[in-house]
């Protein structure tokens, strides 16, 4: 079985933390924690990917970077 990384965006929500990823749209998960959101969107990918794979259709390669940038933030 190959292994494949996938970037997760992972949002606080009122109360939760909610997950996607942008290189497999619909694919979502939540959480009480980052730790908990994580663990379910590992199960989510998981899963999404297995249905994409009985579906026939082709497995995406991650596209998605992430980088952070500073900026400054003017003053009240």
């Amino acid at each position: 079985m190959a292994r494949i990384t996938y970037n997760v965006v992972v949002e606080q929500a009122e109360g939760n933390f909610s997950a996607y990823v942008p290189d497999l749209p619909g694919c979502v998960a939540v959480g009480d924690t980052i730790e908990e959101t994580l663990r379910e969107m590992k199960g989510a990918i998981e899963l999404h990917l297995q249905g994409m794979r009985e579906d026939g259709l082709p497995i995406p390669k991650p596209t998605i970077e992430l980088h952070p940038v500073d900026v400054e933030v003017p003053a009240a």
